[in-house]
């Protein structure tokens, strides 16, 4: 984590900053993201070289929401790789962004404190004080796919990290993976019954409604859709206390599904099984709508989405790696 500290001496002005906040930045692509025509369809299959979103030199695994980030920058773009490099980082093995490649953007924590001097209430004496928050600065980084060497020795090079970082990878055989995510799921405090066409969680009666897991077109779609609605279950009173009742596709209810489906694409994530986004259009519309018109809404709902996932499945880890400090 960079650190940034001071001393407070003066109340001079200092110089502002007039570009986009880190929230604007990311709110600003998703938002493109959204709106452009040729969306794929989110569906993001879980393949033998996949594994946890890291940085192709350090090998250090993304955290915090950074992973989430990448998981929709992955869907959106069709990449199957997990593996990301900053720009800096490439340029200095001669690796070059290929011509119209788009960077994600990840969320870079920085420690920043100054000290000053404040009167002890008790004493009346004058003491040093630090103070000390957390601010997060947005950080693009490039998939390994999107890059190539600026000639055939750094190609080669490129191409010998990645088939090292993809042999690295300790994916678990399909069948393992989701046997292991429905045995998490199924861990989860609230209940859940089948029948019907419909998944829905109720929360006057904080129960799942689920459709025989027969009817679903694959196993991952059926993890996906359960994590869905376990997602929406951690915002009862009890537990996250989000607002549960909304008009449909007002925004109330619309920043829930948000809430609800990248809680969920974490959730996969961190089982290990494919996801799949709801392509709805009007999700679509006022999802961007709500972005566009409120962007410091984004790490509000970042935040939300992760306390949703930690709940059921609790990450590996909860401090920031390398990766997270240097893109």
């Amino acid at each position: 984590m960079t650190t940034t500290t001071g001393t407070k001496t003066s109340t001079r002005a200092r110089k502002t900053y007039d570009g986009p906040s880190p929230e604007e930045q990311l709110a600003a692509e998703l938002v493109e993201l959204m709106q452009t025509a040729e969306l794929p369809p989110w569906r993001k299959e879980w393949t033998a070289t996949s594994g946890n979103h890291r940085n192709l030199i350090t090998g250090a695994d993304y955290s915090g929401s950074n992973p989430l980030l990448l998981e929709l920058g992955s869907m959106m773009r069709g990449h199957t790789l997990p593996l990301w490099l900053g720009a800096a980082q490439a340029k200095a093995r001669n690796w070059w962004p290929k011509k119209g490649s788009r960077c994600c953007r990840i969320l870079r924590p920085q420690a920043n404190s100054y000290s000053t001097t404040e009167q002890d209430p008790a004493t009346g004496q004058d003491v040093d004080v630090t103070k000390a928050w957390v601010s997060y600065k947005a950080a693009a980084v490039f998939n390994a796919a999107d890059f190539k060497g600026v000639d055939e020795a750094a190609e080669a090079a490129l191409q010998a990290a990645i088939n090292a970082a993809i042999g690295h990878s300790t994916t678990k055989p399909p069948s393992e993976r989701l046997e292991a995510a429905e045995q998490q799921l199924e861990a989860w405090l609230v209940p859940t019954t089948y029948g019907g066409a419909v998944a829905c969680y109720w929360p006057d009666q904080d129960a799942i409604r689920m459709p025989p897991p027969d009817t679903f077109t694959d196993r991952e779609a059926y993890v996906a859709t359960w994590a869905h609605e376990q997602a929406h279950s951690t915002g009862h009173k009890a537990r996250l206390n989000r607002p549960q009742n909304g008009r449909q596709y007002g925004k109330a209810y619309a920043t829930e599904e948000l809430v609800a489906e990248l809680a969920a694409v974490l959730i996969c994530y961190r089982l290990q099984v494919g996801c799949c986004l709801t392509n709805h259009a009007a999700y679509l519309k006022t999802w961007a709508e709500i972005l566009s018109a409120e962007p410091k809404s984004l790490f509000q709902i970042l935040g939300k989405a992760r306390a949703a996932a930690d709940l059921i499945v609790p990450p590996t880890t909860t401090t920031a790696t390398a990766a997270e400090v240097q893109p």
